[in-house]
């Protein structure tokens, strides 16, 4: 199935781009998620049309990971747990629990943002977590977990 991109999609092309992708992927991911309009003759002229319009609000999406992965450089965030005598937590720290601590720091970060290619955190101590942005813009924050007292 052909689709044109309305913004840039990690391991698949930039805004604009026109290409073929499997059915499912594109009904279940790109479109609903406004990623993608199918390549219908009708589609392509009117994004030529707003071609001005997609890239500008593309610019303003960029800048405002910019200017959110300036306010995230640098910055570390600490999880109490419950874990045992030997620093193995009763559970784990997955990505909602770092989301949810960043804001409450008054650092604004969603679920999906964080990517934890080790899978969840399982033990006490200090760890660099990746945080994904924008397709563009990715940032290594710290995270330490500490035990409840």
């Amino acid at each position: 199935m052909d689709v044109i991109l309305l913004q840039k999609v990690k391991n698949l092309g930039n805004l604009g781009d026109r290409v073929k992708v499997k059915p499912g992927y594109s009904r279940n991911y790109l479109v609903p998620y406004g990623k993608a309009v199918p390549a219908t003759a009708g589609n392509v002229a009117e994004f030529e049309k707003r071609r001005a319009e997609f890239e500008a609000r593309a610019n303003e999406v960029l800048a405002a990971a910019g200017s959110r992965k300036e306010r995230l450089e640098g910055q570390a965030v600490t999880i109490k747990a419950n874990a045992s005598t030997e620093g193995k937590l009763y559970g784990s720290v997955g990505p909602r629990d770092i989301a949810e601590a960043f804001t409450a720091a008054g650092l604004p970060l969603e679920k999906s943002e964080v990517i934890m290619g080790e899978g969840p955190i399982r033990r006490v101590g200090e760890f660099d977590v990746e945080v994904h942005l924008h397709a563009d813009v990715h940032i290594t924050v710290k995270v330490v977990v500490q035990p409840e007292s």
